[in-house]
């Protein structure tokens, strides 16, 4: 069972910039961390590369395929009729390295905040759009598939129909082979 892929994200290199400027101002807030700031900014810089390429988003058919985590793997799929709303946003610092980020809300979530969120998605928008309009079509199929037209619903009582005279006749046959008694 082959899966074909729609869509693929690809993800901004800028976000080890964004993750390396964030570590740095969280490194300072505590002057005890002051002289741990370069020791920091090489883990960010070595670990984030690793990260951003652990990470995927694919938009199939029928569903939004998001894989991350270099010790932690973690997978999720989300079923594009059950997506509520897929937010872009973006904070002043990430306006800076112009990331944005897509967040994705389903239905029947509980609690706050986004069920999955990405960081850095090169051409967010267009992604986002890309998951609304396929969401969308999933849709408008539901829709034409359970309000069959009139034309079909005439074809399909012809069939019927038809159907119900062939078995007519075979048991007409059936009962004039039978042997008397």
């Amino acid at each position: 069972m082959t899966k074909h892929i729609l869509k693929s994200a690809s993800f901004d290199y800028k976000v080890k910039q964004y993750w390396m400027v964030t570590a740095t101002l969280f490194a300072m807030l505590a002057l005890i961390t002051i002289p741990l700031i370069p020791i920091i900014l090489l883990i960010v810089w070595l670990v984030g590369g690793r990260i951003l390429a652990a990470m995927s988003a694919d938009l199939l058919s029928q569903k939004l395929v998001v894989k991350r985590g270099i010790l932690f793997k973690e997978e999720k799929s989300i079923p594009l009729e059950k997506i509520t709303d897929v937010g872009l946003s973006q904070g002043p610092l990430m306006r800076l390295f112009g990331l944005y980020r897509l967040s994705f809300e389903t239905a029947g979530q509980s609690g706050n905040g986004a069920l999955v969120s990405l960081l850095g998605v090169v051409n967010a928008s267009e992604f986002r759009e890309a998951i609304l309009e396929q969401k969308d079509i999933l849709a408008n199929q539901g829709k034409t598939s359970q309000q069959p037209t009139e034309q079909s619903e005439k074809e399909l009582l012809r069939s019927l129909t038809y159907s119900v005279k062939n078995i007519e006749q075979m048991l007409l046959v059936l009962l004039d082979e039978r042997p008397q008694k």
